[in-house]
């Protein structure tokens, strides 16, 4: 049996992908336990469902806060309370500094609605559609201190259909997220997944492209 692998999730909004994690941990899919869920805004619902499942919940205002440099000390500092294995961004809507990346180096995950290397940044779903792109999805990644430009790992793509918009879109990639996302996880969990310099490695093997997800 793996040894259940200690995380910090970190969060700024309704926390679905929290959610996806917490139940894939509960039905004996997720070799992990939660040591905290710590978000940057208060009374965001994602605290609402750490709560609920029992996980030690920590709000550390932004807004508190006169640099980026001196939140994400501080926040360095709440995690690492936590001795997490890993630290998983989960909407957490924040831009990180190189050091608190290279803090976290080869445990630091996110997943970014698009098929990265396409549609970094903000508002993936209209832009994808504005791009006529014939197909959407999502990518897990190791962070670095390029914004979303960090080793993928797992994609997992949609279709995009005629009469999308960027809400019907969206919807139909955060399912996946929910797949894909607590699935990588697990493959930290158990030895599989590890970053190597600024490649991905699954099964010792790096991944030039990312797995592709395919139910």
């Amino acid at each position: 049996m793996t040894a259940p692998l200690p995380i910090v999730v970190l969060v700024s909004g309704g926390g679905s992908n929290l959610q996806a994690i917490i139940d894939a941990i509960d039905r004996g899919e997720l070799p992990a336990r939660i040591q905290a869920v710590i978000s940057n805004r208060p009374e965001v619902f994602a605290l609402e469902r750490a709560a609920r499942a029992g996980i030690p919940t920590e709000v550390l205002d932004h807004t508190a806060y006169g640099t980026r440099e001196d939140y994400d000390q501080a926040l360095m500092a709440a995690i690492d309370r936590h001795h997490p294995a890993l630290v998983v961004l989960a909407g957490f809507m924040r831009i990180l500094t190189p050091e608190f990346v290279h803090h976290y180096h080869g445990r630091l995950l996110n997943i970014h609605p698009s098929l990265l290397p396409r549609h970094r940044g903000l508002d993936t779903h209209r832009r994808a559609l504005e791009a006529g792109d014939s197909e959407h999805g999502a990518t897990v990644h190791f962070v670095t201190a390029e914004l979303d430009g960090g080793p993928r790992i797992i994609q997992a793509r949609v279709p995009v259909h005629p009469d999308d918009t960027p809400e019907s879109l969206a919807a139909r990639v955060l399912e996946k997220e929910h797949r894909i996302y607590p699935l990588a996880i697990r493959w930290f969990a158990e030895g599989r997944l590890r970053q190597e310099h600024d490649q991905a490695l699954l099964d010792g093997r790096p991944l030039d492209e990312p797995v592709r997800f395919d139910p």
